[in-house]
């Protein structure tokens, strides 16, 4: 048998306390409605920050205090996993050297109030050519001061061969070959 941890207790007496309250006050106990073109333009602005040529741009989209999670499948037969802390791949960004262009196009995303989560396809160029494609799952958070801004990103990284697969279609030679090679 499994017991509630004191926790959970207190949050099921918090609900049953607060529930009556928020039931009489109707209207004004719903969220309010969130305004998505915000959230879209944060993240269109954190990925031009990625091509920015001042390369202390992406710290202004992201939260220093998150976490990067870079799942590598450039060599499938030897897929890696790196943690990084966004303070430390901000300071790292900043040294790097290069012509870098992220491209997302047509991304989901989904709101939950001060939460916002972007996910899709994406491709990175390096001095005009496409070193790898992969998938961004970015999670936004609305700061005290009303901007958003990326907390936690993950992204896979696959070879320029491989971004059909991961919706990278833009790219030359991503695109579905005709006949039977569909996937």
């Amino acid at each position: 048998m499994r017991f509630a941890t004191k926790p959970a207790l207190a949050a099921v007496a918090t609900l049953a306390l607060t529930a009556p309250a928020l039931a009489q006050a109707g209207e004004a106990a719903q969220l309010p409605i969130v305004n998505e073109r915000p959230i879209l333009a944060a993240v269109d602005a954190f990925i031009a920050a990625i091509g920015d040529d001042d390369k202390t741009a992406l710290a202004d989209h992201m939260i220093p205090d998150g976490v990067i999670f870079v799942h590598n499948l450039m060599d499938p037969a030897n897929p890696s996993l790196a943690i990084i802390p966004v303070s430390d791949h901000l300071e790292n960004w900043a040294l790097r050297d290069g012509d870098f262009e992220e491209i997302m196009h047509g991304y989901d995303l989904t709101v939950s109030w001060t939460m916002a989560h972007a996910w899709g396809g994406y491709s990175f160029a390096v001095d005009g050519e496409v070193t790898h494609c992969g998938v961004n799952s970015l999670s936004l958070v609305q700061t005290d001061d009303g901007t958003w801004k990326v907390g936690n990103a993950s992204f896979t990284m696959v070879s320029p061969d491989n971004c059909r697969f991961v919706g990278a279609d833009w790219v030359p030679g991503a695109a579905w070959p005709t006949g039977s090679d569909k996937r």
